[in-house]
């Protein structure tokens, strides 16, 4: 007989460890109830999360051992949650675990002829509408174009038509000898998810930011020169707030006899402009901006100068000129060429309550109180260590970096990413910080996140990390933080790490 034929083996530390660019996560976000998790990736692809019920950890709990970490595979990520203790489940009905909901495309590659550009289809941010039925909505965002998303379940089809035999085809009339009345038969469960609004032709340059008002009808969009407001209920235009928008027409008597109407997108102007006549001129863009989380008239944005703008929509339509100014002076002996690219704001975030700003550079993260704005209240150094490699890392563009900011549910912790997939969280009563790292060894069942450090000089100990073994391919920077509970999503290039802790985060922080 014919000789065995070795089968070729699979290298699966090269399949697991292999990301295509388009499979690279730019954005997280948990919905207001912490129950939903979307994410978004440079492919145009958005995946929502749902966290497991108590019915469905009870089913599960049934099949599989109860400290089985939960891994789902799909699309080229890897879902991990964890840790978590063992009969949590039981002893609270609570659990941790996310499992895939849905998938949809939310963006395709376009081009723009007119500046024979090309439109990725990476998705830049995701915000979710509050919840008002058993529906949920979200907007998405690439560079130019925003979309609303409703996502939807249905359990339930008709049965019994009229004028439709059971394959769907339409019947003979005169065959139709009764009426029947059509009747809901339960199904299995389907997710739908269809865009209800696009919002186009609205930007010019790249949209970096969009943020929901807390008026649950309006949104902001912000590009690197404009910022617009919308209505989620118009989409060809956006409009200053003092506008009148309720007609696509305006009438303005230009005499006693005569009426000329005027489109009314004439008359509507961005609440902020920031281009200069001559771009020769152009010191600055808008890097963020973010609605208050109670008042609808506030909004806050920030600049590559690292200067925070907060503007009040009462006092003019177009707020060009700031009511407040947020900004920290710069020491003159510690100026260099990098000084204004590490200042610049890549991240802004109100707090729950409202009175502070969380804010993120290259290398540090700030705490704003709106009472004060000489400086920030509160500094806290990230990653330092990196300040002797500036050169080395503007060659390779790392910095460049935006990386995001989050609060905790309580605003007593912040955190924010690093490189060599370390993340870091800082307890604001101590001004204590802690490095974590997000890899799949931190994520088995049970296991705990241990810290590390970076080894700058001095003693070193076991397991730290020297400045130069750092890898500068691996970098955190994006994450969300449950809205109020300690779990947190953790976005590594293509993985999604969600970790779940029962330690309150002022404790884990020490």
């Amino acid at each position: 007989m014919g000789e065995d034929v070795e089968s070729p083996k699979i290298n699966h530390t090269f399949l697991r460890d292999y990301v295509t660019e388009a499979d690279v996560i730019s954005t997280v976000e948990f919905n207001q109830t912490g129950d939903l998790l979307a994410t978004g990736d440079k492919g145009g692809r958005v995946v929502i999360f749902q966290r497991e019920t108590e019915v469905s950890v009870l089913i599960q709990n049934s099949q599989y051992p109860r400290d089985r970490g939960l891994k789902v595979f799909t699309e080229n990520r890897l879902l991990i949650t964890g840790p978590q203790s063992k009969g949590e489940s039981e002893e609270t009905g609570d659990s941790g675990e996310y499992n895939v909901y849905s998938t949809f495309q939310s963006h395709e590659p376009d081009f723009d002829y007119l500046k024979s550009l090309e439109i990725e289809e990476k998705i830049n941010k995701i915000r979710w509408l509050p919840q008002q039925n058993a529906a949920h909505f979200l907007l998405s965002t690439n560079d130019k174009t925003i979309k609303l998303w409703k996502v939807s379940e249905r359990d339930k089809r008709p049965e019994g038509y009229n004028l439709k035999d059971e394959e769907g085809r339409l019947k003979d009339v005169s065959t139709i000898t009764s009426l029947q009345v059509p009747v809901l038969r339960p199904t299995d469960l389907m997710v739908e998810v269809r865009p209800r609004r696009v919002f186009s032709n609205g930007h010019t340059y790249h949209v970096n930011s969009i943020s929901v008002n807390s008026d649950g009808e309006t949104y902001l969009s912000a590009d690197d020169l404009r910022i617009n407001m919308w209505h989620l209920g118009i989409t060809d235009r956006s409009f200053s707030p003092n506008a009148v928008f309720t007609s696509t027409l305006l009438m303005c008597a230009v005499s006693m006899i005569s009426v000329v109407l005027v489109p009314l997108r004439d008359f509507l102007s961005d609440i902020v402009d920031i281009k200069p006549a001559n771009m020769e001129d152009l010191t600055e863009v808008i890097t963020a901006a973010e609605f208050h989380p109670q008042h609808c008239h506030l909004f806050v944005y920030s600049s590559s100068k690292g200067t925070l703008r907060l503007c009040d929509m009462r006092a003019s339509a177009l707020c060009d000129k700031h009511t407040k100014l947020f900004e920290e002076p710069e020491d003159p002996g510690s100026r260099s060429f990098f000084s204004e690219i590490i200042s610049s704001v890549s991240d802004v975030k109100f707090s729950h309550s409202g009175r502070y700003l969380l804010t993120r550079d290259y290398l540090t993260a700030k705490v704003w109180d709106l009472n004060m704005d000489k400086g920030p209240v509160e500094t806290y150094q990230v990653h330092e260590y990196l300040r002797s490699k500036l050169c080395s890392l503007y060659e390779n563009d790392c910095i460049f970096d935006k990386f995001e900011c989050v609060w905790n549910s309580s605003d007593s912790v912040i955190m924010t990413g690093a490189y060599n997939s370390f993340f870091r969280m800082f307890d604001r009563e101590t001004g204590r910080g802690v490095t974590l790292e997000a890899w799949r060894e931190s994520s088995k069942p049970r296991a705990v996140l241990r810290t590390r450090r970076v080894y700058t000089g001095g003693k070193r100990r076991r397991g730290d990390v020297g400045v130069d073994s750092l890898d500068f391919t691996k970098k955190i920077l994006h994450m969300a933080w449950h809205p109020s509970e300690n779990i947190i999503a953790i976005a590594a290039t293509n993985n999604l790490y969600i970790f779940q802790d029962r330690v309150s985060p002022e404790t884990q922080t020490q």
